[in-house]
């Protein structure tokens, strides 16, 4: 059986189609659920992922793709972004793989598979090749695709003190002006988790630039006094 049919297999194994209508209201959909939540989803892939052991970087990165692009279910798409994170291909974290993630936030365009990317694949990637993914995360945010410009304002949500403060800024600035939920929530969200490092600065970052009120609730949710 192929890591593709049994990732199909196992999930369906793990269905509850009983749920499946309510998860696919709550995401808003177009894509049917399976009816697979999130602990069993985990440890049916898990085994599969297992069992299925990849060879190469080019069959991984192959493997990831054919599970998003032939995706019938949610859930599937799911799976693709799990096998993307394995701990058995984390040596193959590359700028390779940066086609592929950009392939999956323009399609995915949503957030519960948009979110994940771009944290923790093109987060890793900007932490591994600063000097390549700077600019282009420059350049995403620049993008008129709302995805790509969610991606590059959440790159560094992971960083802590590590955070690069200037590209923090130069990513959220060109969104400033949309008036999107999704736009200003990253915004907020964003600055929320550089807050949690140095509240100081964001405290004073949006008292000094017109960001919308739904973005400055979000970076300030946690800073007392805010």
């Amino acid at each position: 059986m192929t890591l593709l049919k049994a990732v199909r297999f196992a999930l369906s194994e793990a269905a509850d189609p009983a749920r499946a209508a309510a998860m696919r209201a709550y995401m808003k959909s177009e894509m049917p659920f399976l009816g697979v939540t999130a602990v069993p989803r985990r440890a049916a892939l898990r085994k599969v992922f297992a069992e299925h052991r990849l060879d190469s970087a080019p069959e991984w990165r192959k493997a990831v793709l054919a599970l998003w692009r032939e995706a019938e279910y949610r859930e599937e798409r799911y799976a693709a972004i799990e096998l993307s994170a394995h701990r058995f291909y984390r040596p193959w974290q590359t700028l390779y793989t940066v086609p592929m993630y950009e392939e999956m936030i323009v399609t995915g365009a949503w957030w519960d598979l948009v979110d994940e990317i771009a944290v923790h694949r093109i987060g890793t990637l900007l932490r591994l090749y600063p000097e390549t993914m700077r600019p282009l995360m420059l350049e995403w945010a620049r993008d008129s695709d709302l995805w790509k410009r969610r991606s590059a304002i959440l790159s560094q949500n992971a960083f802590k003190e590590k955070t690069d403060v200037g590209l923090l800024y130069a990513c959220i600035e060109p969104s400033l002006s949309d008036t999107g939920f999704f736009a200003r929530k990253a915004i907020g969200w964003a600055l929320r988790e550089y807050a949690k490092t140095n509240p100081d600065e964001v405290v004073k970052y949006v008292n000094h630039q017109g960001i919308s009120g739904l973005s400055r609730r979000e970076a300030l949710k946690n800073v007392p006094g805010a």
